[in-house]
C-alpha cells in the first residue's frame, strides 16, 4: 500500500460537510497546518473538530472557525482565541468542554476500541450533567463515552514511507491518541525518511494506524504567548 502523497490539498480529499475531525497539537505546537489550511481552501463546512484548543484567531483552528466552517468544537480549553470565545458565548458554535485529561482518554479509548469507562475527573460538575455516576473504591466517578472521528490529522517530526511517526517534545501530546481513533489517519511531517532510517525504539505511532502521509512545508512554528522577563 503507498500511502504516500504530494500535499496537503491531495491529503484532505473526501473530507465532506459535517464530518467528525480529530486534530492532534497543544496551543499551536504540533497542529497539522498544512492540513487546516487545506481545509480552509476546502470550504467544508459543518464539521466537529475534536482538539484540545482552537488556535488562535489568525492561526491553526481559528481560520476554520473564522470561516464559520465548525459547527461544533470538543475540545479542554478555550485558549487564546478570542472568535472562539465569542462564538461560544454567542450560542453560534456548539462547544463541549471536557477535561483535559479526560480528553486525551476518550481520544485513546477509541483508537483501542474500548467504547466507555470511568473516570472521577468532572464528578459533582456540569461535567457529570446527564452521565451515568458509579462508586468505586469510595469515590464517585463518571461514564464517559470514546471519541473517534472520519479522518484524523496529525503532525510528526519525523515519518517514513510506510507511516511509522516520531513526535518531538511537546508534540507528543494529542497526536499519538488522535493518531489511532480516526478512521482515516492522515500524517503531516517535517522530515520525510525511506523505511528503516527510523529506530523502532523510538516510534511512537506505528505506520499500521497511517492511511496518508506527506512532508509538508512552510512551518511557522509560532508561540501561542510570549512572555519575557524585564531587564534588570
Amino acid at each position: 500500500m503507498n500511502k504516500v502523497i504530494a500535499n496537503a490539498t491531495e491529503a484532505v480529499e473526501g473530507v465532506k460537510d459535517g464530518m467528525t475531525l480529530m486534530l492532534g497539537g497543544f496551543g499551536l505546537c504540533g497542529i497539522p497546518e498544512n492540513c487546516i489550511n487545506a481545509l480552509v481552501h476546502l470550504g467544508v463546512s459543518g464539521l466537529t473538530c475534536i482538539s484540545n484548543n482552537a488556535g488562535v484567531d489568525d492561526f491553526g483552528l481559528g481560520l476554520l472557525l473564522q470561516k464559520k466552517q465548525i459547527r461544533k468544537m470538543i475540545s479542554s480549553y478555550v485558549g487564546e482565541n478570542d472568535e472562539f470565545e465569542r462564538q461560544m458565548l454567542s450560542g453560534e458554535l456548539e462547544v463541549d468542554l471536557i477535561p483535559q485529561g479526560s480528553l486525551a482518554e476518550r481520544c485513546r479509548a477509541g483508537g483501542a476500541g474500548i467504547p466507555a469507562f470511568y473516570t472521577p475527573a468532572g464528578f459533582g460538575t456540569e461535567v457529570a450533567e446527564g452521565k451515568e455516576t458509579r462508586e468505586y473504591n469510595g469515590k464517585m466517578h463518571i461514564l464517559e463515552n470514546a471519541l473517534t472521528a472520519d479522518f484524523a490529522m496529525v503532525k510528526a517530526w519525523k515519518g517514513d514511507t510506510d507511516g511509522n511517526l516520531v513526535f518531538k517534545a511537546t508534540a507528543r501530546n494529542f497526536n499519538p491518541m488522535m493518531a489511532m481513533a480516526g478512521k482515516i489517519t492522515i500524517a503531516e511531517v517535517e522530515e520525510l525518511v525511506a523505511p528503516g532510517e527510523l529506530d523502532p525504539n523510538f516510534i511512537h505511532t506505528p505506520g499500521i494506524f497511517v492511511q496518508r502521509i506527506f512532508k509538508g512545508t512552510d512551518y511557522e512554528k509560532r508561540i501561542e504567548q510570549r512572555t519575557v522577563r524585564p531587564r534588570d
